[in-house]
């Protein structure tokens, strides 16, 4: 599988492995660490991870399958997100869902994923949305002493527009090295909205999250998801491939280097993704999927 070099010592699988939904896989631990051997075989060797994913459980779950195995470490880029407070019995005082990153939140929140996750390094930590009440100041500080301590390797950040970016960039010596977003053919805002041209425009290659939109482009009943599946059926027809690796080509050809999330737990459907990097679909036939979701031609 290609690598994405993001620095001089970090790089990723061009397809990522999501576990978001790993909580709702109910797999017994030694069957985890199968799949985990699995996708990396398929060679999908990072995976995707934040502190709130399961309600703060999913974590966890993986740390004890790796735990049957602690030498597949070496063999993965562990990437984990924070910033989210959800209430929960972590939070019990807090009434609504809120954003925190602040220099205490966030180093409470690596030490609890380096627990959960049995492992003494983070090779990359994002801040999982904008906080308006973010310090970068105290973030840069916060994140400095982190990589000092040799507790995160590598920094970037998820859902930041382009000027969120910067800020932060500007208080950092190093470089934020991902700005993991949303794109898909239901939510195609990354690409008006100057995020794809910033990172183009800085060599930062994106982590890509919801590439199917939740299912919601096989299932939901709306105008929009009916245009888009009967072009991707079309588009089926000309490629005999698969409308889901139809989606991931999609994403692929966009030219700032992206790396699809794949979130499903069936290593048959992560199969079925990675052999969406074989199809190149024509400009003609990315543009009919772009006017599908936006209900006109081009300008």
């Amino acid at each position: 599988m290609k690598r994405v070099q993001l620095t001089e010592q970090l790089s990723f699988s061009q397809f990522i492995q999501g576990y978001w939904r790993l909580d709702e896989w109910d797999m017994r631990k030694q069957d985890l660490l199968t799949f985990i051997m699995q996708h990396l075989d398929l060679g999908i060797t990072t995976v995707d991870h934040a502190d709130i994913y399961g309600l703060y459980q999913c974590e966890a779950i993986f740390g004890q399958a790796l735990a049957l195995q602690p030498e597949l470490r070496q063999q993965l880029e562990i990437v984990s997100k924070c910033g989210i407070k959800l209430p929960s019995e972590k939070f019990l005082t807090q009434s609504i869902p809120l954003y925190d990153n602040s220099a205490e939140h966030i180093r409470a929140s690596v030490e609890q994923s380096l627990k959960n996750l049995h492992t003494d390094y983070l090779d990359t930590l994002l801040l999982h949305r904008p906080d308006v009440l973010m310090h970068a100041d105290q973030v840069a500080e916060t994140f400095s002493a982190l990589k000092q301590e040799g507790k995160v390797r590598h920094f970037g950040v998820s859902n930041y527009s382009p000027q969120q970016f910067d800020l932060l960039q500007s208080r950092l010596d190093f470089k934020l090295v991902t700005n993991q977003v949303e794109f898909n053919p239901m939510n195609m805002q990354t690409s008006a909205d100057g995020t794809f041209e910033h990172l183009q425009m800085h060599r930062i290659a994106p982590m890509i999250w919801s590439c199917l939109a939740g299912g919601r482009i096989f299932n939901e009943d709306s105008a929009k998801a009916k245009r888009v599946r009967a072009v991707l059926t079309e588009i089926s027809k000309e490629t005999h491939a698969a409308i889901d690796q139809l989606i991931y080509a999609f994403v692929l050809k966009l030219p700032c280097n992206p790396m699809p999330i794949i979130g499903s737990g069936n290593i048959e459907r992560v199969k079925s993704a990675v052999a969406a990097a074989n199809i190149n679909l024509s400009n003609e036939q990315w543009y009919r999927i772009w006017v599908a979701s936006n209900g006109h031609n081009v300008p």
